[in-house]
């Protein structure tokens, strides 16, 4: 250890370190500038999601007809670990949308997510039979699961959530039918009526299915003409067909999912007793993401990165539909 300093030299020490970081700083901070200038790039921020309540389990459900509610939007939660039973995962920030609104802007898109978290709980409610037009059916079902307990109900909740996030950036309104917001459901013919409600453009209902583990691949689901009862859906068959189409392509080429090998034919199929197609009054399809009880479409429907590729596809095929003729 050196010595004291006596008080004058001390002062003029300070002093010349003062000047010295009045002439550095202001050189420091200029070349930061100029170095800015040139890169190109600054701060970007990220937004965090905000997570959803947990859904239970229960029984092993059963998915035998896929129907599937009309909440507001809310931002998603963080991904599960694959294979386990988990709350209701989120993509993570929201794209910013683009200048001018997007593409999009002043288009409407009602995404419904298939079953609902809370419907093991709520066995009488989801029991009650509905109208489906042609028939009736039961009000909603639980969904499936893969063998490891991650449902369906959560799988679609994060789809859907990663897909409007994407449309969103695009400059579309989107209406999520339910949001993980509601106890229960909604019923079927709710989830129909969904699309004339919001004045949509397009509706798309999204679904995991719950086949024997032996068929993998997805499929697209289209509305068979039903007049009868309530329902008369003539008015959509044909831009349902076009919007199925385009799913199909789109969902293929974003997740390399291949076509469905245990249903449907070149990933499309055509069905007259699903209350959400009979009764909608503006283009919709459902997609069947994979089938959750194979081991491969398991792994990849667990998987938060393959969950974003499908989201993807869906938001490019529904952009498609509403941006081409």
């Amino acid at each position: 250890m050196t010595g004291p300093t006596s008080p004058a030299p001390r002062r003029s020490a300070l002093l010349r370190t003062a000047t010295a970081v009045a002439v550095v700083v202001p050189l420091c901070t200029a070349g930061w500038f100029g170095w800015q200038a040139l890169d190109g790039s600054g701060p970007v921020a990220a937004t965090a999601a905000a997570q959803p309540a947990s859904s239970p389990t229960g029984a092993t459900p059963t998915d035998p007809s896929p129907e599937p509610a009309t909440g507001t939007t809310t931002s998603p939660a963080p991904d599960p670990t694959p294979g386990a039973p988990t709350g209701t995962p989120t993509p993570a920030a929201t794209p910013q949308a683009p200048a001018g609104g997007g593409d999009l802007a002043g288009r409407t898109v009602v995404l419904d997510p298939g079953h609902n978290p809370g419907n093991f709980s709520h066995p009488t409610e989801i029991n009650r039979q509905v109208d489906v037009g042609n028939g009736h059916k039961e009000c909603d079902t639980t969904g499936t699961e893969t063998n490891a307990g991650y449902t369906e109900a959560d799988y679609t909740l994060d789809v859907t959530r990663r897909a409007r996030a994407l449309l969103t950036a695009r400059g579309a309104k989107v209406v999520m039918v339910q949001d993980g917001d509601r106890p229960w459901g909604p019923c079927v013919d709710e989830r129909a009526r969904a699309g004339a409600d919001a004045h949509a453009d397009v509706a798309l209902s999204v679904h995991g299915d719950g086949a024997p583990a032996s068929g993998s691949g997805f499929h697209v689901i289209l509305p068979a003409k039903v007049v009868a009862g309530t329902a008369d859906n003539s008015a959509i068959i044909e831009p349902s067909r076009r919007l199925g189409l385009l799913l199909r392509d789109r969902f293929h080429a974003a997740t390399g999912e291949p076509y469905a090998d245990y249903i449907a034919k070149d990933g499309l199929d055509t069905r007259s007793d699903l209350g959400g197609l009979n009764l909608s009054a503006v283009p919709k399809v459902f997609i069947e993401c994979g089938n959750m009880r194979n081991s491969a479409d398991a792994r990849r429907m667990t998987d938060p990165q393959w969950r974003q590729q499908a989201a993807q596809g869906i938001a490019d095929a529904l952009g498609a539909f509403l941006t081409t003729h």
